[in-house]
């Protein structure tokens, strides 16, 4: 029987880079994106033999910013990679998109090309804030492209929104939420602000130049919004992400449950066969090593998944979840309680209120949200 997959796809180009970005993404090398493409499908043409034992459940293009390249390129890739892998199952195929990257052609491009669900980068509908992150398009051209998605057919829509933004308030914050929710998106992801070291954006910080939240307003950011969505009718079905009913993003949910997952293109990262790994980050690497016929593997990302390392993975992404982890089938899966793991602090967590045990399912509880890592420590392997 074939087992499931999902495929992630890095388009490392972009037209600019964001102040806060860290990602492998690239603002000068718009020269090779044709390459770059040919490079994919011989990066596909090596995975051949082992895509005849799965069945492929959703695609992800990732970035970078793949609208930016030409859609035919979008549309080659998953052409071919439906050549060379079973998609009798595939429910679910997305692109990251920027406002002002899209037009009529691309997402007409898109659809023909199977592609169906659309996730936009917004941040925020405050032009001063998205000015202060670097971010290069307006509310106003969030609005134009979000109707032009919408005119061409495309109902899976996501939108990414970040809080804890410099300068910004809690007021501003729930400003956007109710601008997003009067479009009635079905999909919107929530998360903070991270600082990352080496960005623009974390030099400006340790200059004084800009300033960011406390834990606290932070935490209140975090949950003042997640009680408007509610209001609203979204459902939080994981710590940053909300949907209406039947519009979670099945390509995440495969993560966040351990399914088999393989990354194609620059940095991207793989979960297969009890193996993780990610792929080279820079394109000489990359084209060098698929000229000699080998997986384009930075080495040094190599891990072997032993039992330890992936209950313990289980239990953190499924404490994500929403829904949980259901005891019997943990056990099934393992052979071990659920309980055992917790190196005898399953009760103390409990009776600290970071996680509710009802019935067969161990959820967090709102604090558990918030102090999780305090648990993950306790369940990882030595």
């Amino acid at each position: 029987m074939k087992k499931d997959l999902s495929i992630y796809i890095h388009i490392p180009f972009c037209y600019s880079k964001c102040y806060y970005c860290d990602f492998n993404s690239f603002t000068n090398e718009n020269h090779i994106q044709q390459k770059y493409v040919e490079y994919l499908k011989r990066e596909i043409d090596l995975y051949e033999h082992k895509f005849k034992s799965y069945k492929l459940k959703t695609i992800f293009f990732g970035g970078g910013t793949p609208s930016h390249i030409d859609q035919h390129y979008i549309a080659d890739i998953l052409d071919y990679l439906k050549q060379k892998i079973d998609t009798t199952e595939l429910m679910e195929v997305s692109i990251e998109a920027n406002p002002k990257t899209l037009s009529k052609e691309k997402l007409d491009c898109y659809r023909k090309a199977g592609i169906n669900r659309i996730s936009v980068g917004v941040q925020s509908l405050d032009d001063k804030l998205l000015q202060s992150i670097g971010r290069i398009h307006t509310s106003t051209d969030f609005y134009d492209t979000y109707e032009l998605i919408r005119k061409s057919g495309f109902e899976n829509i996501n939108v990414d929104i970040m809080f804890n933004l410099p300068n910004q308030t809690i007021g501003d914050v729930l400003s956007t939420l109710e601008k997003v929710v009067q479009l009635d998106i079905p999909h919107i992801s929530f998360y903070s602000l991270q600082l990352e070291d080496g960005t623009p954006l974390s030099d400006m910080y340790d200059r004084g130049e800009i300033t960011i939240s406390d834990e606290d307003t932070e935490r209140k950011m975090y949950h003042e919004g997640i009680n408007f969505l509610n209001e609203k009718g979204y459902d939080l079905y994981e710590v940053s992400n909300f949907a209406k009913p039947y519009y979670e993003c099945r390509h995440n949910l495969a993560y966040w449950t351990l399914k088999p997952y393989v990354g194609l293109g620059l940095s991207a990262h793989s979960n297969i066969d009890s193996k993780r790994y990610g792929n080279v980050e820079d394109f000489e690497s990359y084209f060098e090593s698929i000229d000699k016929g080998e997986f384009p593997i930075d080495n040094e990302t190599l891990e072997i998944i032993d039992v330890d390392m992936e209950i313990s993975e289980y239990i953190m992404l499924g404490l994500r979840l929403k829904e949980g982890i259901n005891k019997k089938v943990f056990k099934k899966r393992y052979g071990v309680e659920l309980k055992s793991v917790f190196n005898g602090k399953f009760e103390q967590f409990k009776s600290d209120g970071l996680i509710v045990e009802a019935d067969e399912i161990v959820t967090l509880t709102d604090l558990g949200l918030d102090l999780c890592n305090i648990i993950f420590v306790e369940i990882l392997p030595d």
